[in-house]
């Protein structure tokens, strides 16, 4: 008999606990854990993702596992949309487990078994979130995930700041997890049935179904990164090692994507307008602010984690549009907005793993992570650098590679959207545009600092001259991660038409034909819009044939070598080169608005002659401080109230208790 794909999934799930587990046994072997171990989780990784692709178009199946509580087993289940986050996990794991092999080759702090262990269950508890069909077994994956993540962040738990961020980030993602507990409790139905079939089967009214979606929207908002509850990120990604904020930022925040489609098509029957409106603002304003803090930053890898805000953004956003043209009966057009979404949140897993791993090598080879004191590292690490390059033009929206293909689908989704009843609506669409184009242009402007000041340029320390390239195995992750950029990006065609039954599931319409074939991309006709990402391709390699060719019969082949123009000055130093902070400093001062500044002014008492700008993060000023004080009271007044003598506790259980009676009499 032939194993179901469910079956297949959950031996994957076991393969990785057993590899987590021989981690555990070979605790400091080291060789053992990066020569055998990693390559074997991206074994796994890869069999997952090829059983997954092919469960994409199949039907579902599920499974009943006797665990867990004596009257609630765990219900699990694969379907359309499973399938494909399980495609994402698979395949991007597959290369960070590769990457990691060569990464954790010196055993530093937290032992490499350990590290083997921790990551391993994260992946496994990963799998099981996207198939778990009831709520008991969703939130013990989802908090498995949670404290793997947790502990992988704390590796050097030694640091008293990567400690702290790493409490933040547990913080938050049990505040998070509230928000889906009581989520699922609404969306039962007072039925008291928590598997996803009776939630499907529930009826409820137009409020109680908004109460669940804004639940959902807070609790997976939260694991996301959406504003506000983004503050995690730009802590959590810089402290975990490189191959942990790859797997975080690549497929952990898909995750939560995951969840709030689930609720938001899947186990909510009805979908409102304005469900739809939130669900956009919230996704632009968190794109727009991710972009913009994004800019200012001067280590690569917080750089990297604003960004991920940025493109969290950008999917929500396209759910948001989804939802609206559902609940204004335009399945085609939700359609089109939910493949730009998904296809977006496949393209952000392949060029953001890729290049945080390429700051790990980075960070690896120069164990710096300030890009006030990197440059000129492509002639040091040139494997790292043109494969970066690739994740860099990706992830600045540049054809034709994958960036670009589901950000113009979006804003295809956003310039031909008809007339619809609310005229609010009617005029937000455009506006909702023109700030996705700003997000956009933006997000290159970011990019352009990011790798020119890392890799070109000259090198801004004297210890860059050591620096040495990415081992073989980081190289080969990062050339699969690129060729993945590319091949997303130049076949479109073949991305929307497996992506056709999630849509089908979800909003029942499918766009795989309407869009065009594999030359052309063209969703609305090609009479109105089109794409064709070869053609593009072609050009460009045309280009650049013939500008080789002119310049070369020009010069009738004579090449030599010479320095770049150095604007004049040929006895520059490094210091002389534009930095990072110079490069944001036109971003931060045309959007000083969205920053918290603090300025300190030179006096003229000072020994040195200083000027310093600190540009922070408001959102811990308008909400997380004023929380936080105010525990701080709570705290105190608790305080207040032990005495530490047992003769007053006897007094507060007495007047407890005559309380109790009173009110139950």
């Amino acid at each position: 008999m032939q194993p179901d794909a469910i079956s297949l999934v959950l031996a994957a799930v076991v393969a990785w606990l057993a590899i987590g587990a021989l981690g555990i046994a070979g605790l400091r072997k080291l060789r053992f854990v990066s020569r055998v171990l990693f390559p074997a989780g991206a074994g796994v990784g890869i069999a997952l993702a090829v059983v997954a692709f092919l469960a994409i178009g199949a039907p579902a199946n599920a499974v009943v596992l006797p665990f867990g509580l004596p009257d609630l087993p765990f219900h699990l289940r694969i379907d359309a949309l499973s399938s494909f986050f399980l495609v994402l996990l698979g395949a991007v794991s597959a290369a960070i487990s590769l990457f990691s092999a060569g990464y954790f080759r010196s055993s530093e702090g937290t032992p490499p078994g350990l590290i083997c262990f921790q990551y391993h269950v994260f992946l496994a508890a990963m799998a099981l979130v996207l198939v778990a069909d009831d709520a008991y077994a969703f939130m013990v994956a989802w908090e498995a995930m949670a404290l793997a993540s947790y502990f992988l962040v704390t590796t050097e738990h030694r640091i008293p700041e990567i400690r702290r961020a790493g409490f933040l980030y547990l913080l938050i993602a049990h505040v998070g997890a509230i928000g889906i507990l009581l989520c699922f409790g609404v969306l039962q139905g007072g039925s008291g049935d928590y598997t996803f079939a009776g939630m499907r089967a529930a009826t409820l009214s137009p409020a109680w179904a908004s109460i669940g979606f804004f639940l959902a929207l807070f609790g997976f908002g939260a694991k996301a990164g959406i504003l506000p509850l983004h503050v995690w990120l730009p802590e959590a990604h810089p402290a975990a090692p490189s191959p942990v904020s790859a797997l975080m930022s690549g497929v952990m925040l898909k995750t939560a994507i995951y969840g709030l489609l689930r609720v938001a098509f899947d186990l909510l029957q009805l979908q409102l307008w304005w469900w739809g409106v939130v669900a956009l603002a919230f996704g632009l304003v968190t794109a727009l602010f991710g972009v913009i803090f994004a800019a200012a930053q001067t280590d690569m890898k917080r750089l990297l984690a604003y960004s991920s805000i940025e493109n969290i953004g950008i999917i929500v956003s396209g759910i948001g549009l989804a939802i609206l043209f559902k609940a204004y009966d335009k399945p085609t057009l939700a359609a089109i907005a939910l493949t730009a979404a998904l296809y977006h949140a496949l393209n952000h897993a392949f060029f953001k793993s890729l290049l945080f791993l390429a700051t790990g090598a980075v960070l690896h080879a120069t164990h710096e992570r300030s890009l006030g004191k990197l440059g000129g590292l492509i002639h040091r690490m040139p494997w790292v650098a043109w494969l970066a390059l690739v994740g860099t033009l990706a992830i600045a929206g540049l054809p034709p590679l994958n960036g670009f293909v589901s950000e113009w689908l979006l804003l295809q989704a956003f310039l031909f959207t008809p007339t619809l009843p609310q005229s609010f609506v009617n005029m937000l669409v455009p506006i909702a545009a023109a700030a996705l184009v700003l997000a956009a242009a933006l997000a290159a402007y970011v990019m352009v600092k990011f790798y020119g000041v890392i890799f070109l340029g000259r090198p801004r320390e004297a210890n860059l001259a050591y620096a040495k390239d990415a081992g073989k195995h980081e190289r080969l992750a990062l050339s699969l991660l690129a060729a993945g950029c590319v091949l997303l990006g130049i076949f479109p065609g073949f991305v929307i038409q497996t992506l056709d039954p999630v849509n089908v599931l979800l909003v029942g319409s499918a766009v795989g034909e309407a869009a065009g074939n594999w030359l052309m991309l063209a969703p609305f006709g090609e009479d109105r819009s089109s794409y064709s990402p070869l053609i593009v391709l072609v050009v460009i390699v045309a280009v650049v044939l013939v500008t080789m060719q002119v310049v070369h019969r020009y010069y009738h082949g004579r090449v030599r070598r010479a320095d770049p123009w150095d604007c004049g000055y040929p006895l520059q130093t490094p210091r002389m080169q534009d930095t990072a902070e110079g490069f944001g400093q036109p971003v931060r001062q045309v959007f000083e608005p969205f920053f918290r500044i603090e300025r300190a002014l030179p006096t003229p008492f000072d020994a040195k002659p200083r000027y310093q700008v600190d540009a922070s993060d408001p959102w811990w000023h308008w909400i997380y401080v004023p929380v936080a004080r105010a525990a701080e009271l709570a705290a105190r007044f608790v305080g207040l109230i032990q005495q530490g003598r047992i003769s007053v506790y006897l007094t507060y259980s007495f007047v407890t208790l005559l309380a109790l009676l009173f009110l139950v009499r």
